[in-house]
């Protein structure tokens, strides 16, 4: 999807009645949208009651994957068209959002994502962000409010437990010898590797691990920011091209402590290949929170991880 044309501006609350204009060719008449206020993941849905039921809520409210309560991908807020002009025929936005509805549901996310990490370039754990250049020659914005728990040759953890959700952030290397290890059985297999050393409950003897009954991971392929037009912090950019080369997978599943308390959660991982080091380098994100929506916290930790910047993209700061 063409960016200068497709893309809508996106505050707190994204109004997808600017769909009208992708149809119609978009910003043709050269009119803007005047900023909006509201929570994160929510959308102001402008269409007639059919098309929003039958296109555009199976695709926008449909539940997100490998969470453990069902949770929807964005929460919608429905207002029919009669309040506004110059929408398409409801044919042809229903056509139209068969073929398209869930690239745009991914472009929603992605720019909640790029929003996020302007966000966090204000104010950053220093001391986190040294450990992970200086352990594993690669940077992030780690938020200021998580806590460097482990650094070691291989492996940095931080945690934020403030509040009722706990948040954590294992980022990890080990050497690439060849291609197979980007094959999801082998990255869920080193996940259990690392995280099985790495973290246990208060039981002796307790450690994690993935859940792979109730919902199995998921690996897709992912994108940088720059894919959407950003850099590294999620600033606007028009010299930051995305060329294709970028390679990296995201896995999405679910947590659980073994030989343990009853624990468990969704993670969210990037794994992508530092060709500098020869390091496969993976960044975990997972959150526990016993009884509670996990949609939003999950997605705002998930954001850190489009951060991640490896030696030949790393813009060096005074954090060092």
């Amino acid at each position: 999807m063409n960016r200068t044309k497709g893309l809508f501006y996106l505050t707190s609350i994204v109004v997808l009645a600017m769909l009208v204009f992708l149809v119609a060719g978009c910003r043709s008449n050269g009119r803007t949208l005047p900023s909006a206020t509201g929570s994160i993941y929510e959308i102001v849905v402008v269409s007639d009651e059919d098309v929003y039921k039958e296109y555009i809520q199976p695709v926008m409210e449909a539940d997100m994957p490998c969470l453990p309560q069902m949770e929807s991908y964005f929460h919608l807020t429905h207002v029919t068209p009669k309040l506004f002009d110059d929408s398409p025929s409801k044919q042809a936005l229903g056509e139209w959002w068969q073929t398209n509805g869930e690239q745009i549901r991914e472009w929603f996310v992605g720019e909640e994502m790029a929003r996020a990490a302007r966000f966090l370039r204000g104010s950053t754990n220093k001391d986190a962000r040294k450990a992970m250049v200086t352990r594993l020659d690669c940077d992030m914005l780690i938020p200021e409010d998580y806590m460097l728990i482990k650094d070691t040759a291989d492996l940095v953890w931080c945690c934020n437990d403030k509040g009722s959700i706990r948040r954590d952030i294992i980022i990890y290397r080990y050497p690439y010898t060849d291609a197979t290890q980007f094959s999801q059985s082998s990255l869920c297999a080193k996940r259990d590797e690392v995280m099985g050393r790495t973290v246990s409950a208060s039981v002796n003897g307790s450690y994690m691990g993935t859940e792979y009954n109730i919902f199995p991971p998921q690996m897709r392929a992912i994108q940088p920011l720059s894919a959407h037009g950003y850099d590294a912090q999620g600033n606007s950019s028009s010299q930051t091209t995305y060329d294709g080369s970028f390679y990296g997978y995201e896995i999405r599943g679910l947590w659980r402590i073994f030989n343990g308390e009853a624990m468990g959660g969704p993670y969210v991982s990037h794994t992508r290949l530092d060709p500098v080091n020869g390091q496969i380098v993976t960044a975990e994100v997972f959150i526990y929170a016993a009884g509670q929506k996990k949609r939003n916290a999950l997605r705002q930790a998930e954001s850190i991880l489009y951060t991640l910047q490896l030696p030949h993209e790393r813009v060096k700061e005074a954090i060092e």
